[in-house]
């Protein structure tokens, strides 16, 4: 068997060329090439050495630089472009020099010269060639690595075709020579951009301020993990501190639509937290929250704080980007605008009616984009529910549909934590109960805040006979997202596992405070149905098979008892205390 000796690696390719080169050359062949050669040797060649890059080639009006960090590669473009913009201050704009530069990471293939082959080098060419003079484009594979990182606004210019690319790649630019503090008010703000500027320590103690500022820089990392989010860097955002601002003001400096601030103020017990966020277009505050905690532990307070801020404003700045597309671009939304309209939907307390209008507008979204990820995971998330709440009346087309969604946005975001939560969803329904649990552990593993899958966890253990188990994971879930929109359902869960394990009290306590957050899934009420018959309450038990069968008609005992969804002999064995409690309430056989 042939042995492949080829040696590859992961790595940076920043390439660069200069705009307009044969022109200069035709005009004054001499002077632009000595001054090519000055560029060189005094401007971008030092600013590759000193961020620890390596020069792979050259051609006669560019270079290729190899980097093994995505932030030392666009620190370098930074410095490149703003000295080439101040070298060029001075002449005449025919007489300037100015690159395009293009940076991707990719697996590369290297040959014995030390030369660089592969896609992802011809990526990094093909995003030269369509950036502005003085501009650098970046793939979305080098954006990810360097969001939240540097000290510029980033343009989210959708996905292009690229010549001699097989798919499609997702295009950012940076505009280096307009600095944050001196970008134009006609800036375009990237969607879902934001600032955490520094909390306040309102009690003024110094010592307070190492939790105060931990604060911040929490919230700064967690918010970064949101797809598709722009927000700015904790070195940038601490230049504020103990100033007075106007967030309009540092809307348009910054080059972000939203300012999240707040305060810091502790007693000798408690500690207060108040966060708010605003629109820096109108100065509007869109939220609002207070946290009142023990001083207990300091860390995991801060920990608990910043992780419930994060999931909070996750969901709001998702709500007030799809309100403003439908604002400002009613008849003209793109696919990122659609797919944020349904999840705005879908971040609320379920209705299926409601969620299946968000279905269309990812479907819509995958008309204008077939490869938009987040498009994807919400057709997969809807169709895995209905199956998943029993409402599926085409039970094989929805889990057909809901797998290929899937399976295509972790090919194309395999790290995404919401895209393997969501598989676990559809490999639940699929009957694949161990390894729905396998894939929640692996989301949590990418993001240890996803409170879902650790809701999700938990109800895997109840499949798995291991119903003592999931009241942890569904605790940890309420604790780290205590206003969930998906909270209902949590309480239900925690209702169906006392009711597996017989403990019928707690588990009519949890099913009526599930019914009570929403009223409008048909499960939570068969369940509390089926505890209130178990417990002997007739009354109750009609009350709530009747609420159930109103929003789920078709609801039988036969067709709960066939979407068994585990094989486990001690989950079996508790389901039958369901179906005798679903009867005695008088839920149909058939």
């Amino acid at each position: 068997m042939a042995i492949d000796r080829q040696i590859r690696r992961l790595t940076t390719i920043l390439a660069a060329d200069a705009v307009g080169y044969s022109r200069l050359v035709g005009s004054d062949e001499e002077g632009t090439l000595d001054r090519l050669r000055d560029l060189r040797k005094d401007l971008i060649d030092p600013a590759i050495t000193a961020h620890r890059g390596r020069i792979v080639k050259t051609t006669g009006d560019g270079l290729l630089a190899e980097f093994a960090s995505v932030v030392d590669a666009v620190r370098t473009a930074i410095d490149v472009q703003r000295a080439l913009a101040g070298s060029n201050a001075d002449l005449a704009p025919d007489k300037r020099i100015e690159f395009r530069i293009g940076i991707n990471v990719g697996d590369v293939v290297v040959e014995e010269d030390g030369d660089l082959m592969g896609d992802a080098v011809n990526v990094a060419a093909r995003l030269e060639g369509i950036a502005e003079p003085g501009g650098i484009c970046l793939s979305s594979a080098a954006y990810d690595q360097v969001r939240g990182k540097i000290d510029i606004a980033a343009q989210d210019r959708g996905r292009h075709k690229l010549k001699n690319i097989a798919g499609p790649v997702q295009v950012y630019t940076l505009s280096p020579t307009r600095s944050l503090a001196t970008a134009p008010d006609n800036a375009i703000a990237p969607r879902l951009s934001i600032v955490v500027l520094p909390f306040v320590n309102l009690n003024g103690d110094s010592a307070q301020d190492y939790f105060v500022d931990g604060v911040t820089e929490s919230l700064t990392t967690d918010l970064s993990r949101i797809p598709g989010a722009f927000v700015i860097a904790r070195n940038t955002a601490f230049t504020f501190k103990s100033k007075p601002v106007d967030v309009r003001v540092i809307g348009r400096e910054l080059g972000v639509r939203y300012v999240m601030e707040g305060s810091v103020q502790g007693g000798a017990d408690r500690v207060r937290v108040n966060a708010q966020l605003i629109d820096t277009e109108t100065g509007a505050h869109l939220w609002a929250e207070r946290f009142d905690k023990p001083r207990a532990d300091i860390f995991d307070m801060q920990d608990e704080i910043t992780t419930r801020l994060a999931r909070i404003v996750g969901i709001e700045l998702v709500a007030a980007e799809g309100r403003r597309a439908e604002r400002e671009r009613p008849n003209n939304m793109d696919a990122v605008d659609l797919a944020m309209r349904g999840w705005a939907i879908l971040n609320q307390p379920l209705s299926l009616r409601r969620d299946r209008a968000a279905c269309d507008l990812f479907d819509e979204a995958l008309k204008l984009d077939a490869q938009n990820v987040e498009a994807l995971i919400g057709v997969a998330f809807y169709h895995g529910n209905e199956l998943r709440t029993f409402a599926s009346i085409n039970r094989d087309e929805q889990l057909r549909i809901a797998l290929t969604a899937i399976t295509q946005a972790l090919t194309l975001a395999p790290s995404n934590a919401l895209a393997h939560f969501v598989h676990a969803n559809v490999l639940h329904v699929s009957g694949a109960t161990e390894r729905a649990l396998s894939e929640l552990e692996f989301a949590i593993g990418l993001d240890h805040n996803l409170a879902w899958a650790h809701a999700d966890a938990g109800f895997m253990k109840v499949l798995l006979g291991r119903a003592e188990e999931a009241e942890a994971s569904l605790t940890n879930a309420i604790r780290l997202s205590p206003r969930d929109p998906g909270l209902d359902r949590w309480h239900a869960l925690l209702g169906i596992a006392d009711l597996f394990l017989g403990r019928l009290d707690s588990a009519l306590d949890r099913l009526r405070k599930s019914v009570g957050l929403n009223p409008n899934v048909g499960m939570p009420h068969f369940f509390l149905a089926a505890a209130s018959a178990l417990s002997g309450r007739s009354t109750e038990a009609r009350e709530a098979r009747n609420a159930g069968l109103r929003l789920d008609p078709n609801f039988t005992v036969a067709r709960f008892r066939n979407e068994r969804r585990s094989e486990n002999p001690i989950f079996l064995a508790q389901r039958e205390r369901i179906y005798e409690g679903l009867r005695l309430s008088g839920v149909p056989e058939e």
